[in-house]
This record gives structure tokens, C-alpha cells and sequence, in this order.
């Protein structure tokens, strides 16, 4: 059994920074990606960040130059760091994540959120 498991969501200033974190826990050994999502109230959830097991990232265009997205692989924990927050940051942000169980074998799924409120 597999689980990600996200802190450090909050409420915080325009201007101000949080950062978020998600562990796997269970049997695994490493992962294939690992990303944030968004859903705020009454819209899609859409893509913030995310990285693959080489290092390569990806961004929404909306975060881009403030938000940060790393990981400890050895913790197979993923951080998303969140600088210049504004109103429209506003949301639960979710972690997933395709982490490797052995023998070719991969477990894809999500985490329950985190929720970022951001206010003025």
C-alpha cells in the first residue's frame, strides 16, 4: 500500500512564501514523476509542477519564475516551493506521483491536499 502524504499548506499574505511537501510511504523504490496540482474553488485542476526521475521539471505558465519544485529522493518526498504567493494561488494543491514498487512495477495515484489560501 502506497500513500502521499502532503503538509505545509496554509494561510498566507500576498507577497509571502510556503512551501509544501509530499512523502510516499509504503514499499517503493524511487518514482517515475512526481507532481503538484491545483483545484481552486469552482474551477479545473489544473497543473502546477512537476518532475521526472532525472531532474527534468515543468511549470504552468501562471507559476513560473515562483514556484520551485524539488525532491529528496532518498525520503521520495517532493517539495514545491512558493515565493511572491498571490490571490489567485489561492487552492488545494495535490500531489501525484508514479512511484516504483519492484520488478517493473509502478503505482500511480494521488494525495489527499493541502489547502493554500492566500489573502490580501
Amino acid at each position: 500500500q502506497v500513500t502521499l502524504v502532503e503538509s505545509g499548506g496554509g494561510l498566507v499574505q500576498t507577497g509571502g512564501s510556503l512551501r509544501l511537501s509530499c512523502a510516499a510511504s509504503g514499499r517503493v523504490f524511487g518514482f517515475n514523476f512526481m507532481a503538484w496540482y491545483r483545484q481552486a474553488p469552482g474551477m479545473q485542476s489544473e497543473l502546477v509542477a512537476e518532475i521526472t526521475n532525472d531532474g527534468a521539471t515543468n511549470y504552468a505558465d501562471s507559476v513560473k519564475g515562483r514556484f520551485t519544485i524539488s525532491t529528496n529522493n532518498a525520503k521520495n518526498t517532493v517539495y514545491l516551493q512558493m515565493d511572491s504567493l498571490k490571490l489567485e494561488d489561492t487552492a488545494v494543491y495535490i500531489c501525484n506521483a508514479e512511484m516504483h514498487l519492484g520488478a517493473e512495477s509502478t503505482w500511480h495515484g494521488w494525495g489527499q491536499g493541502t489547502r493554500v489560501t492566500v489573502s490580501s
